[in-house]
């Protein structure tokens, strides 16, 4: 066990699961399938499996391989669709119409076994408008049958690929660059995270701060400093949107009494609008706030994209006023 980059971690996960199973295979487009851990240890998934199960030189048409890999799913074989960040929302009428649709117009007779692996950049200067959004989970969320994960470690998002290679449901594994990054053992061995169970990541009394993926990322390093304030924080990552732990949620808002919920993603009709819902219904009386990217493309400015987002320091200001209301 070693701290591992959280790309290398999920290669790790798909190397297991194509050895366990015959038939997964995975597209992929302009990122190859290779990763190098600290360690100096090399996977190539290409060059492991080759051809037919690792196609090379997929065509740029991210409708095309996506509508692939979701006819052969549609006949039972496991597959894996890598989407580059800009173009992550090119298939979602595939996605809308068919890939989430299947088990329900079939009676649940066909299952739907692919994963859709999705990048998605995150607020990085100098990528212009168009490549440096965050916030699509939100998009895919809103889309029937489907289910949608957004990890914040690498340790999360090797066992959450592992978790959605084995389950029948199409998953949509939302994949941000900027928790690859983040310092935490990954197990060599294979193992999952449950697909809609969030985690207490610390326990509180104050105040309940929740968001995912880059989103929790920031959060736990606000709350070290409000802990170090004297302020009780409890941390809650959701990990899947959709399912959604609601009881987990529900519980410790109960307990606070406060909720600040946080989205890299575009205030209206964000992720955490609805964890907001989520808690305004089973909790009532208890006092809420969000912070958001505006609603906004993001400029190609590190100044004008770092006042923009909700990093560590907005969060902590942001508690700190709930905390007063």
């Amino acid at each position: 066990m070693a701290a591992k980059p959280g790309g290398y971690a999920i290669l790790e996960a798909i190397q297991y699961e194509m050895r366990q199973s015959k038939e997964l295979w995975m597209i992929w487009q302009s990122r190859k399938p290779v990763g190098v851990s600290p360690m100096g240890n090399v996977i190539d998934l290409f060059a492991e499996f080759g051809h037919p199960r690792i196609p090379y030189g997929t065509a740029i048409d991210e409708v095309w391989y996506t509508g692939a890999v979701a006819g052969a799913a549609m006949a039972g074989v496991p597959g894996i669709v890598h989407l580059p960040f800009m173009a992550s929302i090119r298939p979602i009428e595939l996605v809308f119409n068919q890939i989430g649709k299947l088990r329900h117009m079939t009676g649940g007779q066909a299952s739907m076994p692919l994963v859709m692996w999705i990048d998605h950049a995150g607020r990085r200067p100098g990528l212009a408008g168009q490549h440096a959004d965050a916030g699509q989970e939100a998009l895919y969320g809103n889309l029937p049958g489907v289910k949608s994960v957004i990890p914040s470690n690498p340790y999360d998002a090797k066992g959450l690929m592992h978790a959605a290679i084995r389950t029948p449901d199409p998953i949509m594994f939302h994949h941000y660059g900027g928790i690859n990054n983040v310092k935490v053992d990954v197990p060599d061995a294979d193992y999952t995270v449950p697909i809609g169970k969030a985690v207490v990541r610390q326990q509180g009394s104050d105040i309940t701060l929740i968001g995912f993926g880059l989103a929790a990322v920031e959060i736990n390093k606000a709350a070290v400093e409000l802990k170090a304030a004297g302020v009780s924080v409890e941390v809650i990552d959701p990990i899947s949107l959709k399912p959604l732990d609601t009881a987990t949620i529900i519980a410790s808002v109960k307990k606070t009494g406060r909720m600040l919920a946080v989205d890299m993603g575009h205030q209206t009709l964000s992720s955490v609008s609805e964890l907001i819902t989520v808690a305004a219904v089973g909790a009532p009386g208890t006092k809420f706030a969000r912070l958001t990217f505006p609603d906004s493309p993001p400029p190609g400015s590190s100044i004008m994209i770092k006042w923009m987002t909700p990093d560590a320091p907005k969060i902590v200001a942001a508690a700190q006023k709930l905390l007063r209301a």
